[in-house]
């Protein structure tokens, strides 16, 4: 097995994977402020996301190990969070589990697509499904720690009572769903030579997708 360079973006990547439970630990805490904090953990993650590429590209530490771990941080992070709307019955589970399977199948065929050479290259609808996702995660994470504290809930719940409505609640995640599912399709379509090529050896090249 072959060593992963620590280079300083993917300390900053495994950073985010270490942050992923220390983020549930306080969300799933009884006490208010520690879903909070739990929040604050969660933007702080977003933050290194955003951070290692930006060092990678800059100092040139982009290697192949940064480019399969840094998507996988970041499914193993937004997934720990649409896990958690299962349990705060903001989710249906069927949905969930079609967003995590397809996501981490989709990181790691790009990872192997990388080891072997190829490069399978991120779509512009695929990066609409990553933004409405996050959207989707921040809005249930605010609307469940305001929920959860008698003081904030007194001064927004009115502001949840009208955006975030169980109608509301299953439509986003049922749109997300979709999304995720159709970009998922279109990545094994639009990419299939490759794919293909991948498993039986055969040609090897460039396409987009995920």
């Amino acid at each position: 097995m072959l060593p992963i360079p620590i280079s300083p973006p993917n300390q900053l990547t495994l950073l985010r994977i270490l942050l992923t439970p220390v983020f549930l630990y306080y969300l799933f805490s009884p006490d208010p402020l520690d879903k909070q904090i739990a929040l604050g953990i969660f933007l702080l993650a977003a933050i290194t996301d955003w951070y290692d590429g930006y060092v990678a590209r800059r100092w040139g530490f982009i290697t192949r190990w940064g480019k399969f771990l840094d998507p996988l941080a970041d499914k193993v992070l937004t997934s720990a969070a649409f896990f958690s709307f299962i349990v705060f019955g903001y989710a249906e589970a069927w949905m969930v589990w079609v967003i995590v399977i397809r996501d981490f199948a989709m990181t790691f065929l790009r990872g192997y697509a990388e080891w072997k050479g190829t490069t399978i290259n991120t779509s512009g609808f695929a990066k609409t499904k990553t933004f409405f996702q996050l959207v989707v995660i921040y809005l249930f994470l605010v609307n469940y720690i305001v929920r959860t504290s008698d003081p904030l809930n007194a001064q927004f719940g009115w502001f949840f009572d009208i955006v975030a409505t169980e109608p509301i609640k299953y439509s986003l995640m049922l749109i997300t769903t979709f999304l995720t599912a159709l970009t998922g399709v279109m990545y094994l379509i639009s990419n299939w030579p490759v794919i293909s090529s991948l498993f039986t050896g055969k040609g090897n090249g460039t396409s987009a997708g995920q």
